[in-house]
């Protein structure tokens, strides 16, 4: 069987052909878009999980080669921690949220994984840990998706950036894909392809199109924005190789995690000291507020979590104006909860979209602290990742040589009035056609699947 695998950042999704139509198939609970995350008891668990779920016994066998040393310390892992050995201790999508919200300080919680694919610099040990990362994902979800079709998926077609990382170039994206590819190998599909997300919604897009045109497809994601101006129409869906259609494309790793981060920093961290002065009249320093919420940079993750760090906030504390608000950032740190506050921040994030201004319930910080939010600030704190991302579209444009017919706006960030009223202002008088925020990758995925494998 194969199926249409979209691996976001934010959201996971699985389609099939049922009836010449795409399916989208449940996951957990009934629901058909399981969140990126995943949560462990302990980081050093997450290959002995990887390991019991490779199906292949040649796999798995290369694997517990590969990953001796980890296999061993893992065991030792669960004798620390009085861990049985029927007991889980591996949890993906929503489960993995509630976990890490009853246990932020126990366990190891990760993400949007695929935001760090393409980092440059990573060490072997470190693309091992993201190999394992995104296997036990994809292990998951096959197997919730295998379940729900009660028949074994083994070929499937994989969305991909045109850009993982908005530097690194081409070698970044190798890295990006060759880790995808080991994960899905060892999932247990046994035929694996990629395509350009904004060509997956497009090829969605482009079965209801009556006459050819020549369409920029803006698919603002979870992680990444990918701008692509391509021919589409009856005279190209049915081509095998949709290379030259492909008019001119852009991409970066700019998407709606960075308008969550961001709107957590300008609405939040006031709350936490940020804007605050020192005993000394100084400004408080701006960085230990970044590197909180900036849960998809792998280095400023690391340094938040220091004991530097920890040393630095305390000091801060103990030279605040206000010690009582820097005292909260203390305890997110300690407590490991800066997750949970960029999650409020990306729940702030859609409630805008439906009203005005919202309030933010923050009691997780501190009993009753709450944060008012409207959309102004909104638009104020997302500036720079909005205007990066107009300039993305004129990329694509400007490549292209030529003014797009219409525009295609698909990815769940998309739904934002924020983010459409500036697509509107960069394109001008331009139609704007909205596809499915969510689920149009997945569907362009799934029908070309059904062309490489049906």
């Amino acid at each position: 069987m194969f199926a249409g695998f979209d691996y976001g950042s934010s959201n996971c999704a699985m389609g099939v052909i049922d009836d010449g139509d795409v399916k989208l198939l449940p996951l957990w609970g009934g629901q058909c878009f399981a969140p990126s995350t995943l949560y462990a008891a302990d980081r050093g668990l997450i290959c002995e999980s990887v390991a019991h779920n490779i199906q292949s016994d040649s796999i798995r066998n290369l694997y517990l080669q590969q990953r001796k040393a980890a296999i061993q310390h893992a065991t030792q892992i669960r004798r620390n921690l009085n861990i049985g050995e029927q007991e889980q201790t591996l949890f993906v999508g929503e489960e993995a949220i509630e976990n890490y919200i009853d246990f932020p300080e126990e366990g190891y919680f990760v993400k949007s994984p695929k935001s760090f694919l393409g980092v440059s610099g990573l060490r072997s040990e470190q693309v091992a840990i993201f190999e394992d990362i995104v296997t036990a994902m994809m292990q998951s979800i096959k197997r919730q998706a295998e379940r729900s079709l009660q028949q074994p998926i083994t070929q499937t077609v994989i969305g991909r950036p045109v850009n993982f990382q908005g530097s690194g170039g081409e070698q970044s994206n190798r890295q990006a894909v060759d880790i995808l590819t080991t994960a899905a190998e060892r999932a247990g599909y046994e035929q694996v392809e990629f395509l350009y997300e904004p060509l997956a919604a497009g090829i969605d897009f482009e079965t209801g199109l009556q006459h050819d045109q020549i369409v920029l497809v803006v698919d603002i994601g979870g992680g990444t924005t990918d701008c692509s101006v391509v021919r589409m129409g009856p005279s190209h869906r049915d081509k095998a190789d949709r290379e030259s259609d492909f008019l001119g494309h852009s991409g970066q790793r700019i998407g709606g995690n960075d308008l969550d981060i961001n709107l957590s920093y300008k609405a939040f961290m006031p709350l936490l000291g940020l804007d605050s002065t020192l005993k000394s009249g100084l400004a408080m320093p701006s960085e230990p507020y970044w590197n909180a919420v900036r849960t998809n940079d792998v280095n400023a993750q690391l340094e938040f979590s220091s004991q530097a760090n920890a040393e630095l906030l305390q000091q801060l504390c103990r030279d605040a104006s206000n010690s009582r608000l820097v005292q909260r950032l203390v305890d997110l740190q300690q407590h490991k909860t800066n997750h949970q506050l960029v999650r409020c921040g990306e729940q702030s994030k859609i409630a805008l979209s439906d009203s005005l201004e919202i309030t933010t319930d923050l009691a997780f910080i501190e009993r009753g602290l709450a944060q008012s939010v409207s959309r102004a600030l909104f638009a104020e704190a997302i500036q720079g990742p909005l205007n990066r991302i107009s300039m993305l579209m004129g990329e694509a444009v400007t490549q292209a040589q030529c003014s797009p017919d219409l525009v295609y706006v698909t990815g769940g960030t998309a739904k934002s009035p924020v983010i459409r009223e500036a697509i509107q202002q960069q394109l001008g008088e331009i139609p704007i056609m909205d596809g499915d925020h969510f689920g149009s990758v997945t569907a362009g995925l799934t029908k070309w699947a059904e062309k490489l494998f049906g």
